[in-house]
């Protein structure tokens, strides 16, 4: 068996079948998704909140926004 790997057994919980996860595999947060591909079963995290962070790590734009507005007709030239 490969380093992060361990022999575990299934279990019922009520009409799931379940697992526990040993301390050293355990996954952060308190949500996961999970799929089966083939035979396996691929369990991974939800990480909240990474978009903040990495956006955090960027550097400011010194460009100003454009102005959006300038081309459109104003309202009252607007015919529905």
């Amino acid at each position: 068996m490969a380093e992060s790997e361990r022999h575990v057994r299934l279990f019922r919980n009520g009409r799931n079948q379940a697992l526990r996860i040993p301390r050293e595999l355990e996954l952060d947060g308190d949500e996961a998704i999970i799929r089966k591909e083939g035979d396996r079963l691929i369990v991974e995290p939800i990480r909240k909140g990474r978009l903040m962070a990495l956006l955090a790590t960027l550097a400011p734009l010194d460009d100003p926004f454009p102005d959006v507005d300038e081309d459109l007709p104003a309202p009252d030239d607007l015919t529905l």
